[in-house]
């Protein structure tokens, strides 16, 4: 009996060892996954954020391919500051090109490569997220972080961004997103 519950713990354990290593690498999505045009909005905070508000933000992504890599283009419309009733509005946009690097589900930027000029621009994917790095070296040698985690779910996908400084974060952006678009 002793000898038969030993031989199914070790059989067990063996199985756990085997499965456990396809079924974290099967969990990440090809990059294509994330292709497609996106639209929503989302609220963003920062410390002060308990005296002076939130901002909101109108967001549109583009994921693509784009010749061995592919292309995340957005654009944020942030709504915040001035008259309550005719706040100031201010839009960014950017586009970034990535091609595959050597490394599993990990992407490099066409063109940030100089963190004093343009930053560094990287990409991942882990399970159902794309995540997208831009480190700059400010003008006094400090360090800032954007990060983009962009989440596969249901119709669309969540964005969650922080912006952080030193290690200090500033910024958060929590948003939805709905698919509208290949």
């Amino acid at each position: 009996m002793l000898r038969r519950l030993i031989h199914g713990a070790v059989v067990g354990f063996a199985l756990l060892l085997l499965a456990a290593p396809i079924t974290a690498q099967a969990q990440n999505l090809p990059v294509d996954a994330f292709y497609g045009h996106f639209q929503g909005s989302g609220i963003a905070e920062n410390e002060d954020s308990l005296y002076f508000g939130v901002t909101v933000r109108d967001l549109d992504v583009r994921i693509g391919p784009e010749a061995d890599g592919f292309y995340v283009e957005w654009t944020s419309v942030i709504r915040g500051g001035g008259d309550p009733n005719n706040p100031d509005i201010r839009k960014r946009s950017a586009r970034v090109a990535f091609s595959p690097s050597e490394r599993p589900n990990v992407f490099l930027s066409k063109t940030a490569t100089n963190p004093m000029k343009d930053g560094l621009i990287w990409a991942r994917v882990l399970d159902q997220t794309l995540t997208v790095n831009v480190m700059r070296v400010n003008d006094e040698g400090s360090y800032i972080v954007q990060t983009y985690n962009r989440t596969l779910s249901g119709t669309g996908m969540t964005l969650n961004f922080v912006n952080t400084a030193d290690g200090e974060p500033l910024r958060q952006v929590e948003a939805r997103l709905v698919k509208v678009g290949n």
